[in-house]
């Protein structure tokens, strides 16, 4: 009796220690609640980032641009005076706006609430799968590699762990993110998309699907790798200090926020790459033609840096960090929160 009781302490204290060896759904589940919860509360702030942005240069009709809401990046399209039925209109005849809570209210009541939430459609039926690829690959990767927090010569773990599972997700998510792009850049029907992407696989052959996947992973896997040894260190130390096993949500929201702007600062220059890949893929309008003039990532950096030094590479980084910081701390934070509702229910 006393064995088996001692049996029991022995498998709670296990999964305690290691919340990591929940079963994959409970990772699933806790990361879809996490990329909702960050889509639906920063979808607002980058809405309105944008149309202060707007006002400064008006866009002209049909103009497409880019904008982020912490899960993904979207293109969008201007409608400003164009007539209905426009594909993926954004917004028209915008107010004048004085301010962040002028253009909140402003937007709210004269577009109707629900306008501050532009974009949040493509989130939901693709960023949110792809971030539920990415955490529970991140996790599932660390557990088998037997990660131990706190213990020294470990965190080589979180880092192929965190690279090998942004790597593995980019992979899978790149042929939809490219005909998300294509169909939200220029007017195109789902038969006409069809038709772009069978030419293109029978001109350019299968891996044309996975156009922009380099700029694509230059950025997300070293952001991956150092937001991951960033946290998983402070998110120890801190639990350590306080005596826990699992981080509560303050911890992880705060070790998100730090890791998520030590990281965003070092992969500007590759978020500076991609967006000028986007805005490429954007100009052309045709998979055929945008091979001609596309460059390579690496000397589209050399081009940047030696017309604009380091002040090219690093251009929009405060922007930036406005996303990436309250982004990564929610998702994390819901992310570990969900994780330890789950260790709590296995134990």
């Amino acid at each position: 009796m006393m064995s088996g009781q001692h049996g029991k302490e022995e498998e709670g204290k296990t999964t305690q220690s290691n919340p990591n060896a929940l079963k994959p759904w409970h990772q699933m589940v806790a990361s879809g609640s996490g990329a909702l919860i960050t889509a639906i509360t920063m979808t607002p702030l980058d809405v309105v980032k944008i149309r202060l942005q707007a006002q400064a240069k008006p866009m002209q009709s049909g103009q497409c641009f880019f904008y982020c809401n912490g899960l993904m990046d979207h293109v969008c399209r201007c409608l400003n005076g164009s007539q209905p039925g426009t594909a993926a209109p954004w917004y028209k005849a915008p107010s004048k706006f004085n301010g962040t809570l002028d253009a909140f209210v402003k937007i709210a009541r004269n577009e109707g609430v629900f306008k501050l939430w532009s974009g949040l459609s493509p989130t939901l039926v693709m960023a949110v799968p792809a971030t539920i690829l990415y955490y529970t690959s991140y996790d599932q990767l660390k557990y088998h590699l037997d990660y131990k927090q706190g213990v020294k010569g470990e965190l080589w773990k979180p880092m192929v762990a965190g690279g090998g599972a942004r790597l593995f997700a980019c992979t899978v998510i790149a042929p939809l993110e490219l005909i998300r792009t294509k169909m939200q850049s220029r007017p195109l029907t789902y038969a006409e998309m069809v038709g772009c992407v069978r030419t293109a696989v029978t001109e350019e052959g299968i891996m044309s699907l996975w156009r922009g996947w380099s700029p694509m992973v230059w950025r997300d896997v070293p952001f991956s790798v150092i937001l991951w040894l960033n946290y998983e260190p402070l998110k120890g130390r801190i639990c350590k200090e306080y005596g826990l096993t699992t981080p509560t949500f303050p911890i992880a929201f705060f070790s998100g926020a730090f890791a998520g702007t030590i990281a965003g600062v070092l992969t500007q220059p590759f978020d500076v790459l991609k967006t000028h890949r986007q805005i490429e893929m954007g100009d052309i309008g045709d998979m055929r033609r945008s091979k001609q003039v596309s460059s390579h990532t690496l000397a589209i950096m050399k081009k940047l840096y030696a017309e604009k030094g380091l002040n090219g590479l690093y251009a929009g980084t405060l922007p930036r960090l406005f996303k990436i910081t309250p982004a990564c701390a929610i998702m994390i934070g819901s992310y570990e929160l969900g994780k330890s509702i789950f260790v709590k229910d296995v134990k």
